[in-house]
């Protein structure tokens, strides 16, 4: 048996009410937010001590898998697994599934599940709470985190408190769902309330004996997923079929609302779901205005705002309690007491074909071996900036619709043109006609960055034939 816990990421949500900047190619928990490091690296930086943690568990997509790769990479830590999900089915059977894993490498196994976007400030405090909970998870309770509430919140469920327990947990009386104002306002007045952070601790065995017993289709789910699950390159894609079977529904409705184990630890450590601009603009330091801004900004005669932008200059000059958020290629601006509304406006936007991408991608769209940014288009053109991270390349390619020719603007490519492999360094080029079989590699110790001119009579991502692939995409 050992002491260390297991840490459990879940890492695949979209993030829809932090648009424009988080979108579905690219949603909040890889982006940053509140610091240097995007949420899902600061949730990395969390579990780091090995003296208390082992190796995490993440549980993502198709979609996110090399994000989660290389962001890992980039902080230096070392993941147990990546798990793919195959479909969207909420996170009780996600839970279940990494919980089957755990238990396969230590029959007592302590879980710590994780949201990978959450803003959580890792003090004393905060340590003292994991390792209170995790005792008593050993003790056979399924622990959830309660947040002592500082004010009405409306965008969290509550928890009813109950007597106390071991180790500082107390029992769970009930969950609330979501308040209105009226009574997210009575239940802080009454108090006894905790805010449901989401995030939770308990032994693999405990809580699979739970979903086995109360939520079966997805205990079965979960099993079938991983034991006809395969490898594919760093990560295990958890099977369809058998996970496609299990229930639609959250582990708070499948187990917590449900079992008589369930108890809850309030805490007060500073924590955040980040669940839209209004909690952004809480978790920063605002000025003696109130005012948040996140890059180039002015703020004249502005009180309760705030302003975040990737690029352009904003000048705000007075109003109060408004959000600008300005990404490359849109700009949300809105009550920053009703940025709730967001995820709305996201749906209306989803749902118009002509502004479906808007929610998708963004301007610059991010590859396992860098990205591009599109920056001119038209009929029959377009022009994209590519930057290949050292050491990386793309996938050996051909297009049906559509010729290209590269600029080099700064490192070193090694360009393979139908067999023929040409060196090009800064202010050279080379064209590549429709059909022919290419591939651009990175083979320097700095960025390459190019400039790509597209022609042709289709032009979109799809043209892509991939033959070979180091990232497992042909």
């Amino acid at each position: 048996m050992t002491q260390t816990i297991v840490p459990v990421i879940l890492a695949g949500g979209q993030g829809t009410r932090l648009w424009p900047m988080s979108r579905s190619a690219r949603p909040k928990q890889f982006i940053d937010l509140v610091g240097d490091k995007s949420l899902f690296q600061q949730t990395l930086d969390r579990i780091s001590d090995t003296s208390r943690y082992s190796a995490p568990i993440v549980l993502t997509n198709t979609d996110y898998r090399f994000l989660v790769a290389e962001q890992a990479q980039e902080g230096g830590v070392a993941l147990a697994s990546i798990l793919l999900e195959p479909v969207a089915r909420n996170t009780a059977v996600a839970i279940a599934a990494a919980a089957v894993v755990a238990m396969a490498d230590d029959a007592d196994a302590v879980l710590h599940i994780l949201a990978s976007d959450h803003a959580i400030t890792a003090d004393s405090s905060y340590f003292s709470a994991v390792d209170a909970a995790a005792a008593a998870a050993r003790e056979g309770k399924l622990v959830t985190f309660g947040i002592k509430p500082s004010h009405p919140e409306t965008g969290y469920g509550y928890i009813a408190v109950g007597e106390g327990l071991s180790h500082g947990v107390r029992k769970v009386e009930r969950f609330v769902e979501k308040p209105d104002l009226a009574g997210a306002e009575a239940m802080l007045a009454q108090g006894g309330f905790v805010w449901n952070s989401g995030m939770f601790m308990f032994s693999a065995k405990a809580f699979l004996a739970e979903c086995e017993r109360l939520a079966p289709e997805t205990y079965a789910a979960a099993r079938g997923a991983v034991e006809q699950g395969h490898s594919d390159l760093d990560f295990t894609r958890l099977d369809a079929a058998a996970f496609e079977t299990a229930p639609n529904i959250s582990v708070d409705y499948a187990i917590f609302e449900k079992t008589d184990k369930a108890a809850v630890l309030p805490v007060d450590f500073k924590w955040s779901d980040l669940g839209a601009w209004d909690a952004v603009w809480n978790a920063h330091e605002a000025d003696s205005a109130g005012n948040v801004v996140i890059g180039p900004a002015m703020m004249s005669n502005t009180r309760n705002s705030m302003v975040m932008s990737d690029k352009a200059h904003v000048v705000v000059d007075g109003l109060e309690d408004v959000a600008v958020i300005v990404s490359e290629d849109a700009v949300f601006v809105g009550r920053l007491s009703q940025a709730q509304n967001v995820g709305k406006l996201v749906k209306a936007l989803k749902a118009d074909e002509t502004t479906r991408s808007l929610t998708e991608i963004h301007k610059t769209a991010y590859r396992p071996w860098g990205g591009y940014s599109s920056v001119l288009s038209g009929e029959r053109f377009q022009v994209k900036r590519l930057f290949v991270q050292p050491g990386k390349k793309l996938s050996l390619q051909k297009h049906h619709h559509r010729s290209e020719h590269w600029v080099v603007v700064s490192g070193t490519a090694e360009v393979t043109v139908d067999g023929k492999v040409t060196m090009l360094t800064e202010n050279q080029s080379i064209y590549l006609p429709l059909g022919c079989v290419h591939r651009l590699a990175n083979p320097g110790k700095i960025l390459l960055e190019l400039v790509e001119v597209q022609t042709g009579s289709y032009l979109g991502e799809d043209d892509i034939i991939r033959i070979e692939d180091e990232f497992g995409r042909a």
